[in-house]
C-alpha cells in the first residue's frame, strides 16, 4: 500500500505532464497502480493541469482577456478593410484568411482553460439534468 503523500506527489507530477513511465521510476509504483491512481483522481489532475497552464500563460503571456481584445481588434481591422476592399482585388482571399485565422484563435484562446468537476460532488440543488461530464 501507499501513502497519501505519494499519491499526491503522483498527482502533481501526472498533471505536470510526467509519463507512466517516468512515473514508474520516481515513485516505485507499478503501472496498473498509477493508472488507478491516474482514473480516480482524474478530475484533480485536470484541475492542477488548468491551474500550472494559467500560470504559465500568465508568465508568457498577457491574460486571456487581453490576448482575446488584441485579438478581437485585429479582427475588427480585417473585417473593416475587407468592407472596404472590391472582392475582384488579388488581397481579399489573403484577408478573408487572416480573419478565419483571428476566429480560430480567439475560439481557441477561450477554449483553452477550464476546470471540471465530477458530477457526483455538484451539490444536489446544483445539480440539473443537463450538466454532463463531457470528458468521460
Amino acid at each position: 500500500m501507499h501513502d497519501e503523500k505519494t499519491v499526491q506527489r503522483f498527482i502533481e507530477l501526472r498533471a505536470s505532464g510526467w509519463t507512466y513511465a517516468r512515473l514508474m521510476t520516481e515513485l516505485n509504483v507499478t503501472k496498473p497502480t498509477l493508472i488507478a491512481w491516474s482514473r480516480k483522481h482524474q478530475f484533480q489532475i485536470q484541475n492542477l493541469k488548468t491551474i500550472e497552464l494559467e500560470a504559465l500563460g500568465e508568465k508568457w503571456l498577457h491574460s486571456i482577456t487581453d490576448r482575446v481584445s488584441a485579438l478581437g481588434e485585429q479582427l475588427r481591422k480585417v473585417e473593416a478593410a475587407i468592407g472596404q476592399r472590391d472582392v475582384d482585388e488579388l488581397t481579399t482571399p489573403q484577408l478573408y484568411g487572416l480573419a478565419r485565422s483571428l476566429r480560430r484563435q480567439i475560439g481557441q484562446t477561450i477554449g483553452s482553460s477550464g476546470f471540471t468537476v465530477p458530477v457526483a460532488e455538484i451539490p444536489a440543488d446544483e445539480y440539473h439534468d443537463q450538466v454532463q461530464d463531457w470528458r468521460a
